[in-house]
């Protein structure tokens, strides 16, 4: 029995629910950056941290393999992208980050166990 077919709802699994959680995170913490960041890095911060979960629910859905492994695929790539945004935010002083790039790493941790649980 694969991972999937245990979980009815995108809503019940824990990589959704956790990439949730970081995207409503970096809502907060992106409303502190200075406000000339407003269409820089916080709306690209946003954008890329809302694509993780986003992208993970049109997986869930795509009935073959392939497909959902695809859109899985570009959760991860999203959540790559976060993190580069969050070593900048760090590194330009905007915020201390080293939290959220935890909670992100174990986001695609998650990601990449649930796309392996689905390979087998």
């Amino acid at each position: 029995m694969s991972m999937e077919s245990r979980s009815q709802s995108f809503r019940e699994v824990i990589a959704w629910q956790k990439a949730h959680d970081f995207t409503l995170a970096i809502y907060l913490l992106t409303s502190e950056f200075p406000k000339h960041e407003s269409f820089g890095l916080t709306s690209q911060l946003r954008r890329a941290a809302a694509s993780v979960p986003a992208n993970f629910v049109e997986g869930f859905r795509k009935r073959t393999l392939p497909d959902k492994i695809r859109y899985y695929n570009m959760a991860q790539a999203s959540a790559d992208e976060c993190l580069y945004h969050l070593i900048l935010a760090h590194d330009l002083k905007y915020a201390d980050t080293l939290v959220l790039q935890a909670d992100l790493e174990e986001v695609s941790r998650l990601l990449q166990g649930y796309i392996n649980g689905m390979k087998r």
